[in-house]
C-alpha cells in the first residue's frame, strides 16, 4: 500500500467536498424550482415558472399526448366545468399560486390532477437540485400523497 502526501489527501477531500456541494440545494433560494420536471408516473414534463411573486405549472410534454382512438391531443376530459373538458392537456396549468416558504420549501399552492380532475392543497419541497417532492392533500398536509419527481436536464 502506498503512502499519499498530505497534500494529495487534502486536495482529494476539497475535491470530494465541491463535488457534494453540487448535490445538495441552495438555501433559501425562492427560484431553485423552476425548471422542467418529469413527474413521478414518468408521463409528462411540467415546467414550473415564476410569474409576480408566486410559481406555476404547466404541462409542457406527455408521453402520450394524443388519444389512441381517434390521433386527436388528449383533452381535459375528467374536468368537472364542461366547459374546460375540450382543452388540451398539454399546455394546461396545474400548479398554481405557489410561494416560497423560505430554505427549500414552496406552499399554499394548488395542485390539479387531469386524471381524476380533481384539485388539490400543495406544498413543494427540494430534496437536491434534481430532485422534488411534490405532496397534494386534503385539508392537513398528514392526509396526502407525495410524488417524486425528477428534473429534466
Amino acid at each position: 500500500m502506498s503512502k499519499k502526501s498530505p497534500q494529495v489527501l487534502v486536495g482529494l477531500l476539497l475535491a470530494a467536498l465541491v463535488g457534494l456541494s453540487f448535490s445538495f440545494v441552495p438555501a433559501n433560494n425562492p427560484d431553485a424550482v423552476v425548471g422542467t420536471w418529469l413527474t413521478g408516473s414518468k408521463k409528462g414534463h411540467v415546467q414550473i415558472y415564476k410569474q409576480g411573486g408566486q410559481y406555476f405549472g404547466k404541462i409542457i410534454w406527455l408521453k402520450e399526448p394524443n388519444d389512441p382512438k381517434t390521433g386527436a391531443p388528449k383533452l381535459d376530459a375528467n374536468n368537472p366545468d364542461a366547459n374546460k373538458r375540450k382543452q388540451p392537456l398539454q399546455g394546461l396549468v396545474n400548479l398554481r399560486d405557489f410561494t416560497h416558504a423560505g430554505g427549500n420549501t414552496w406552499d399554499n399552492g394548488k395542485i390539479y390532477d387531469p386524471e381524476n380532475g380533481k384539485e388539490y392543497s400543495c406544498k413543494m419541497t427540494l430534496r437536491d437540485n434534481n430532485t422534488l417532492d411534490v405532496r397534494g392533500y386534503v385539508g392537513i398536509s398528514l392526509l396526502g400523497r407525495t410524488d417524486t419527481w425528477q428534473r429534466v436536464k
